[in-house]
């Protein structure tokens, strides 16, 4: 892990690296994708086999896809009390905090006049959940994704997880169950992503594909992306942490750490106001890789995407913070939410020494579905408006008409629209 100040002549070259960082695959994983992406789309079932025999080394007759109830109910025959307890508590924090987003997924309408306006805001029908399973396993990711989309009222919810093995975990099972899935499917990658957004026999076709994956999944989203809507192209995980001289270097150290494990890509960086703690973090960096379990992960993403930066001052932190736009940004400084407005790209916010980032990762309540690569300039968190689709409300009485109708008769006649004038004249004949 490098250290570099804004004054090294290395300094602009590593954060143009770091800020053009794309989640985006290149043409040879497009074309790789589209191949999968055409074959399941005219072969269906029988393709989604192929290349689970293929990727995943499994054979699945289309009967097998389907994880059935009592499968599931076994599952929580498989795992501790305690842990279910963990998972239900997840569970209801972050149920909690998307009922209170519900105010603004609900239909509204206002009175101007006589002329009624609003949107009519319902939810989407069928939504397809991807969950990873190919490093890790994650739960919550099931919780993260399927709460919120049972919250919103969806009709039904479609899950898709490779299984290598041909066996799911029973974790994954319980989450989902615990959530309100209704349909749990054993398959993975680009097969499972073109099943949801074009169906199949036995997987049906869904409105809406939510959840991280692989370049490959990313890639696949990003192309099936009008016959089905996304929720976002997510890729590896990242943390920017900002810290000052007070800040204590094994934490920053932990939760540098805490992210780089999930997999090779994942990013990290740290940018501080003070050189002596930039020179500690490192070190602790180093000693605790040597404690954990996926130290080979964690070493190769500290190698290849992790970076120090000293700074001047906390205003020249921020603005770094707002020019990398990460996906998780956490401020380890004194009063920390005096710096809240001035963040202006962002997929979460950890405010305060002890807000590690596995709260945030589990059971906090809000979504950890975040805009990665720098699109958190554009991006939001995954929220309970993923979920619904509006359809404006427009009511005019005659008299309304007759009062707009020379301002849009004028409009009309500027874009040579003839029927859209008509369509107003005739009515008031």
């Amino acid at each position: 892990m490098k250290v570099l100040a804004t004054s090294d002549r290395a300094y602009k070259a590593a954060m143009k690296k770091i800020v053009t960082r794309s989640n985006l695959g290149g043409g040879k994983v497009e074309a790789a994708v589209k191949a999968i992406l055409n074959a399941v789309e005219r072969g269906g079932d029988s393709a989604v086999s192929r290349y689970t025999r293929k990727f995943d080394k499994v054979s699945l007759k289309p009967d097998q896809f389907r994880v059935n109830p009592d499968q599931i109910k076994e599952a929580y025959y498989k795992i501790r009390k305690e842990e279910g307890d963990a998972l239900r508590y997840a569970a209801h924090r972050i149920t909690v905090f998307h009922e209170k987003e519900k105010p603004r997924t609900q239909t509204w309408m206002w009175q101007d006049g006589t002329i009624t306006l609003g949107q009519s805001i319902l939810p989407l029908g069928v939504v397809g959940l991807y969950v990873p399973g190919g490093k890790a396993v994650y739960p919550s990711s099931v919780l993260m994704s399927a709460i919120p989309a049972k919250v919103a009222g969806v009709k039904r919810i479609v899950m898709c997880v490779p299984a290598p093995k041909g066996e799911l975990s029973p974790y994954l099972l319980v989450a989902a169950d615990i959530a309100g899935v209704d349909e749990v499917y054993r398959i993975g990658g680009v097969q499972a992503i073109a099943a949801m957004a074009y169906g199949t026999r036995t997987i049906p076709r869904v409105d809406k594909i939510i959840g991280p994956g692989n370049i490959f999944v990313a890639t696949a989203k990003r192309l099936v992306y009008g016959t089905v809507d996304i929720d976002m192209i997510a890729g590896p995980s990242e943390l920017l942490v900002i810290a000052d001289e007070g800040a204590n270097p094994a934490h920053v150290a932990a939760d540098l750490l805490c992210e780089a494990e999930h997999d090779e890509q994942a990013a990290v960086w740290l940018a501080t106001t003070s050189a002596p703690l930039a020179k500690e973090v490192v070190k602790q960096v180093k000693e605790q890789l040597k404690t954990l379990a996926r130290r080979k992960i964690a070493a190769r993403a500290i190698d290849q995407n992790a970076m120090a930066f000293v700074v001047p001052t906390m205003n020249e932190a921020i603005a770094l913070a707002n020019e990398i736009a990460p996906e998780h940004l956490s401020l380890s400084v004194d009063n920390p939410f005096e710096y809240i407005e001035k963040v202006r790209h962002a997929g979460a916010l950890f405010i305060g020494r002890y807000t590690a980032p596995a709260v945030a990762d589990y059971v906090a309540g809000p979504n950890h579905i975040l805009p990665t690569g720098g699109t958190a300039r554009f991006h939001s968190a995954l929220s309970l408006e993923a979920y619904v689709r509006r359809s404006n409300i427009v009511s005019y009485a005659k008299e309304d008409l007759a009062k707009a109708k020379d301002h849009i008769v004028r409009m009309a006649q500027m874009e040579g629209l003839a029927a859209h004038a008509h369509s107003v004249e005739i009515r008031l004949r």
